[in-house]
Formats: C-alpha cells, sequence, structure tokens
C-alpha cells in the first residue's frame, strides 16, 4: 500500500471546480479517493470532472451547490451519500472575496453576503457532513477529516478587506471549536490560511497588487498549486490525525513578513 493512498475514501469539496480546491482535488484524485464537487458553475464543473477523472482511479461526481442555500447543502449531502455511499473526508473551500469596500462605506448587505457564503455557508456544509460522520462513529466506523480553506487575512490587515477578513477569521473559530466538540468522534477539524495564489480572483485585481506582494512574501513567489496536491492529500490522510484544531498559514512566509 502507497503512504498516502486514499483509495476507498470519499471527500467533499465546496467550490472545487477551480482555483485552490481544484488543484487540491487533483491531489486527492492522483491517490485514489472518490471524490464529489459541489460548485455553482455547470460548465467549470463538468471540465473539473473530466480532468479528475483521467488522474485517479476513483470515482468522480459534480453537483450543483450554492454554499450560502442550505436547502442545496443538504441536497447535495444526499446525492453524494446515494452516489458515493459514505463521505470520510470535507474541504469548505468556496468562497468569495468580499465586497471591497473601505470601512466607512460597509454595507449591511454586503457584509452579510461575504459571512453568508465564508462563514455561514462553510458551517452549514460541516453541520450536514458531521450528521453523516457521527452516525458512522455510533456505528462503530468513527473519523472524519474537516478542512477549511481560510486567508493570511484572519490574521493581518488588508485595506479594504474588513467583510473579508473577518469572515474568515470566524472560519478559524469555527474550526477550533468544531475541533474540540468532534474530537469524541475521532473527527479533526484544521484551516489552511493561504497567501497570495493567482486565481481567477486575484486575476480580476490591480497588477500592483501582485506585484506589492511578491516583494513582501519572503519566498518572492506567489504560491504554487501544484504544491498543494501534497497538502491536501496529507490533511485528508490518517498520517494527520494527531493534528486537529489548528490554522496554518500556507503563504511563503507572508504572515510574518
Amino acid at each position: 500500500m502507497e503512504l498516502f493512498d486514499l483509495s476507498g475514501r470519499t471527500a467533499i469539496i465546496t467550490g472545487g471546480n477551480g482555483g485552490l480546491g481544484l488543484a487540491m482535488a487533483r491531489g486527492l484524485a492522483k491517490a485514489g479517493a472518490n471524490i464529489a464537487i459541489w460548485a455553482r458553475n455547470a460548465d467549470k464543473n463538468a471540465a473539473a470532472r473530466e480532468e479528475l477523472r483521467d488522474l485517479g482511479k476513483g470515482q468522480i461526481i459534480t453537483l450543483a451547490c450554492d454554499i450560502a442555500d442550505e436547502a442545496g447543502i443538504e441536497a447535495a449531502m444526499a446525492a453524494t451519500l446515494e452516489a458515493l455511499g459514505r463521505v470520510d473526508i470535507c474541504f469548505a473551500n468556496a468562497g468569495i472575496s468580499g465586497a471591497g469596500t473601505a470601512i466607512p462605506d460597509i454595507t449591511a448587505d454586503g457584509w452579510d453576503h461575504t459571512m453568508a457564503v465564508n462563514t455561514r455557508g462553510a458551517a452549514l456544509v460541516y453541520k450536514h457532513v458531521t450528521r453523516h460522520m457521527i452516525a458512522r462513529a455510533k456505528d462503530g466506523d468513527a473519523g472524519g477529516k474537516l478542512i477549511a480553506t481560510s486567508s493570511d487575512q484572519s490574521i493581518m490587515g488588508v485595506n479594504r478587506s474588513s467583510d473579508y477578513a473577518a469572515s474568515k477569521a470566524a472560519l478559524n473559530g469555527l474550526t477550533r471549536a468544531a475541533a474540540f466538540e468532534l474530537a469524541r468522534h475521532r473527527i479533526t477539524a484544521n484551516a489552511l490560511l493561504f497567501g497570495y495564489y493567482e486565481t481567477d480572483i486575484t486575476a480580476k485585481a490591480d497588477p500592483r497588487f501582485g506585484e506589492w506582494m511578491a516583494k513582501r512574501i519572503p519566498l518572492r513567489r506567489p504560491g504554487d498549486h501544484a504544491g498543494l496536491e501534497g497538502l491536501a492529500v496529507f490533511f485528508a490522510s490518517s498520517h494527520s490525525d494527531y493534528i486537529t484544531g489548528q490554522c496554518l498559514p500556507v503563504d511563503g512566509g507572508l504572515c510574518i513578513s
């Protein structure tokens, strides 16, 4: 058996049809996991499914799901269990960049929408996933992995990003609370605090922002997507069983600069 073989394990990845989520999904697919991608864009879902099917031996499904809508989460969970039988791993990865407003210009609608996706959405995904994991534990099949996509902004200050920073700081709190509460079921919870990676979201930003970030990051470069494959497999595997409640910066040293 390979050291990081995930054959027979099933992972959900919200927002897994592009960016960081798809990069992590590639690693899980190569390790043999069954994967359910929950994301909104049907065309990107189809493209991701075809790519991942060529990488490993596990089953790959994609489901249309907006994590701001709990009914959609519940339906996606039911469809995942019907198709794949179980869920062992959940990457709460889906998120938005926020309203991009200065603090004097915050609106209730903009703030609430960011929180609804980045924080409440992850919490509701965990709600439905952990109901299944806890039921398995009561039947003698304990264990599960919760991995959240957080951000360095949860522990750093950035202009015009108060709603996003607050939503990710709350996600860190959710992670620690989940780790403590769910440990009795051998369910671990951790958050990955990503720094600067080139994605569709950052591509929309002012080019000067990328230049500024490259100078500030001690390793002097954006994160590489290929490196996320092994990171995802490690946190999905049994080799991370004794790591829980942690909020780990993955940022080339950005948060210490």
